[in-house]
């Protein structure tokens, strides 16, 4: 369809002529197959008819990916006045067998278990006044022998420990205090700041970044290290444990260094001159607090925001703890920005459920990146289809995108039967008819009298 062509004749400058037609074909091939979406199933649904061959060589094919989607985002999504955030989690893709590349033992929230998998650790831009993700970077997670190695070294520790007699208190005789300026990065934080590098070189300066959002597996000190190495503010969650302290603000004792650490905060019983703000709904009192406070695995202050929730009825009380490495940020920032993190998560759901990333069975390097990268490509291109739709349909969602080129699909099939073509007027109403099977929301077309 027209819309299609001219939509992927936005990164035409980085494919060849024969690779972009058949990247028309996989793509048209997404939007209107039904059930799983593999190159076999893709074959079956192109437009023309497009062989199993053709399907594999695009797979097959080493892409520009990075610079596809930032190309794709920069004409067709990015809206220049409007203000962004970085976000970056992992994605974990159940497979079976033994021969996929990258594949190992990770652990899939959605199942709360480690399983046989492969990961894929993914950063967006997300637009915070439309509250919409856009995947650009999609990165594998591929173990080397020694992570590995020290993985399962550091669990037969943990176990080994669990087995043995309780641990003393107190600090290990003989141990010295260890700066906290300069840490040692894991090899997962590695990873991610050599994507994160990348990441932020596609972007230039069209974008000015600020800040990165990452969940709670990252609310600790090297990760915050390792973002402020690449001049921008971490903003996280901390553990609903985490020990935080007051600056001390007392008399300096004349010896000794000077003390750091003031009063530990007691979250249930928060000093007023912290509380920024207090809302009562549904019998449900929120309180939130903010201030500066320590916490002794970082080297600096961090702005702290806590939450705290109160059952008016039965007292019951629970709290998060966010936190951001820019002092300066107001509370509803922190909360704000964390919040829209979530939206990669509906990227993550959108690449399974609708462009194949839960489906593909390839198992090459090549491949396996081709076809991760592609459903994410779909996650953006099908934003920019929609677009226009939602201007006066707002509800209209990617299954009635998928519903309306499936029926267009079928109206073609059905008129290459018939004996003559009909009139203009009847053969648009054909495709406004049978493409409005199976939709949700239909597209709502002007009549032919008006």
């Amino acid at each position: 369809m027209p819309e299609i062509v001219a939509l992927l004749q936005t990164i035409a400058t980085l494919l060849e002529k024969k690779t972009l037609r058949q990247m028309r074909q996989v793509v048209f091939g997404m939007l209107v197959i039904s059930g799983r979406i593999t190159m076999l199933g893709l074959s079956r649904w192109t437009e023309k008819g497009g062989s199993y061959r053709t399907i594999q060589r695009l797979y097959q094919t080493a892409l520009p990916w990075e610079a596809i989607q930032w190309l794709f985002f920069e004409k067709r999504l990015l809206q220049s006045e409007d203000e962004y955030i970085a976000a970056g989690d992992e994605t974990v893709v159940t497979k079976s067998g033994k021969v996929t590349y990258g594949l190992d033992r990770f652990f899939s929230g959605l199942q709360q278990r480690v399983v046989p998998s492969i990961s894929f650790f993914a950063f967006s831009l997300v637009n915070v006044c439309k509250e919409q993700s856009y995947p650009l970077q999609v990165t594998q997670i591929v173990k080397s022998a020694e992570e590995k190695a020290a993985s399962k070294e550091k669990a037969e520790a943990k176990k080994a420990q669990k087995t043995s007699e309780k641990k003393k208190a107190g600090r290990p005789k003989g141990s010295k205090n260890k700066a906290k300026l300069e840490t040692v990065l894991n090899a997962e934080l590695l990873r991610i700041q050599a994507a994160l590098r990348s990441f932020l070189k596609t972007i230039g300066t069209t974008i000015v970044l600020n800040y990165v959002v990452l969940d709670g597996h990252f609310g600790n000190y090297p990760t915050a290290f390792m973002i402020r190495q690449e001049k921008l503010h971490l903003i996280s969650k901390m553990r609903h444990d985490a020990a935080l302290y007051s600056a001390y603000d007392g008399p300096y004792s004349g010896k000794g260094p000077h003390t750091k650490y003031g009063s530990k905060i007691k979250v249930y019983q928060m000093d007023k001159k912290y509380l920024k703000e207090t809302s009562v709904e549904n019998n449900l009192r929120t309180d939130i607090y903010q201030g500066q406070f320590y916490n002794k695995e970082f080297a600096f202050a961090l702005n702290v925001v806590i939450i705290v929730k109160t059952n008016l009825e039965t007292n019951a009380r629970a709290h998060v703890i966010l936190f951001s490495t820019d002092l300066e940020l107001a509370n509803d920032k922190i909360i704000r920005f964390y919040s829209l993190r979530f939206q990669i998560e509906f990227n993550f759901r959108d690449a399974k459920q609708y462009w194949g990333l839960e489906d593909f069975m390839n198992v090459k390097e090549t491949a396996v990146t081709n076809a991760a990268n592609l459903s994410f490509f779909m996650v953006n291109f099908s934003q920019a289809l929609l677009q226009p739709i939602r201007q006066d349909q707002p509800d209209y969602s990617v299954l009635d995108l998928k519903a309306h080129y499936r029926g267009y699909r079928y109206a073609v099939e059905t008129i290459k039967m018939l004996p003559q073509k009909p009139d203009a007027i009847l053969l648009a109403n054909i495709f406004e008819q049978i493409a409005r099977l199976g939709a949700i929301h239909p597209v709502v077309q002007p009549s032919a009298d008006t």
